[in-house]
């Protein structure tokens, strides 16, 4: 292929996006004026829809009036589709009657039909049955004027009118049903971020006000028995209270960012819960009163956005149902750093209420099961129950995606 061939590639689609941007009045003008001059030009001009088969009539005024008239109102075909179709049928009808020669603006009968059947927004069956009656009419009318033609002549362009209308009706039904999908399309996707949105505020309120309720209850605990001490629980509530306020400013900040608003503030990035904030997390359930145990096996390498999320949210639940079943047994998380996996264990001792992480609802689930479901999303798996002797436990393997330097 020529390098000018290449050149004029970018340049013809570019002009194409450009012209389908285009107001559809001005489209439908070009359109119009483009019929109009064609139906003046020799070697088209009688080329075009003809029934009447009458002794031609010399061209005079009336005949270009009616010409023009099958032309000119194609300009608001999509605007007003019926009175378009109406005008346009109208002149065709006198112009066959009247006898004068066929020219290409005959045409515009079918662009009408098209139009009407594909444009048409009410009453779409009143301009079938008042076309349908027209032609009858017509018909009528050009036998008794001595046309040629017989039933099956008017039958067979009939057809070809039905099938402009036909045309113009599939258009119409599939732009209908596509405007249909992108609708719920998007209250999916409505959906979507709403459960998204639901298990988020789940994850950071519920772990933080849970964290709270247990440091303020030992707080209280230590006014009346270790005065001294009291100091260290308000500070350790107000410390999970501040945490909270950070994580919730994140997640209205993600809510309100669109476009390149979002990806313009990368430091919001480096606000976003992640695994190397997990120590912070440890050391608040620590402070709540929860004995936790943290291993990291494995050499950390920093992952995407959705997976560093996700495995914090699965340490971040662990721990909340830890202090909210089982408070004061001993916890254990694990993190080992493979280089296709990250797998977490979280694990609880004592006998206790055990939370399992069931089947997502229609919502997307909450808590274990808005994480299972989160999981799944980036092609990993979350196991959570009870363990033989007590206790439970909760397994994560989250496929590695790390960012590229």
């Amino acid at each position: 292929m020529s390098r000018q061939a290449t050149w004029s590639l970018p340049l013809l689609r570019a002009s194409l996006d450009r012209w389908r941007e285009r107001d559809a009045l001005l489209k439908d003008g070009v359109l119009a004026l483009t019929l109009t001059l064609l139906a003046f030009v020799p070697p088209l001009s009688r080329i075009g829809a003809q029934i009447g088969d009458l002794p031609e009539r010399p061209t005079n005024v009336l005949s270009v009036g009616l010409v023009l008239a099958q032309t000119v109102p194609l300009a608001v075909r999509r605007r007003w589709p019926a009175a378009c179709l109406a005008v346009v049928a109208g002149a065709f009808a006198v112009h066959q009657a009247l006898g004068f020669a066929t020219t290409f603006a005959s045409m515009g009968l079918y662009l009408a039909l098209y139009s009407a059947a594909a444009h048409q927004v009410r009453f779409r069956h009143g301009p079938v049955v008042v076309a349908s009656a027209g032609y009858a009419v017509l018909a009528v009318v050009l036998d008794r004027l001595g046309s040629p033609n017989s039933l099956p002549d008017y039958l067979a362009f009939s057809l070809a009118l039905a099938t402009a209308w036909l045309v113009g009706s599939m258009v119409r039904t599939r732009r209908t049903e596509e405007a249909e999908r992108r609708r719920l399309a998007a209250e999916v996707a409505t959906a979507t971020e709403r459960a998204r949105i639901a298990r988020e505020l789940h994850d950071v309120v519920t772990h933080h006000v849970t964290a709270m309720v247990v440091q303020a209850d030992a707080a209280q605990f230590l006014l009346t028995s270790a005065p001294e001490r009291a100091g260290e629980g308000l500070t350790a509530v107000s410390d999970t209270g501040r945490r909270a306020l950070r994580e919730l400013r994140y997640l209205l900040g993600v809510l309100e960012a669109t476009g390149e608003a979002a990806s313009a503030e990368p430091a919001g990035v480096g606000r976003a819960p992640a695994l190397g904030r997990v120590g912070d997390l440890i050391e608040q359930t620590r402070r709540s009163g929860q004995p936790v145990e943290f291993g990291e096996q494995g050499e950390r390498r920093p992952q995407g956005v959705d997976v560093e999320l996700a495995a914090y949210r699965v340490v971040q639940e662990s721990l909340t149902n830890a202090l909210k079943y089982a408070a004061g047994k001993p916890t254990r998380v694990h993190l080992r750093h493979g280089d296709e996996h990250i797998e977490i264990v979280v694990t609880t001792d004592g006998p206790a209420a055990v939370p399992v992480a069931r089947k997502p609802g229609p919502e997307g689930g909450r808590g274990l099961a808005g994480l299972r479901a989160r999981v799944r999303l980036l092609d990993g798996e979350l196991e959570a129950g009870p363990r033989p002797g007590g206790g439970f436990e909760v397994r994560a393997t989250i496929p590695s995606k790390p960012l590229q330097e």
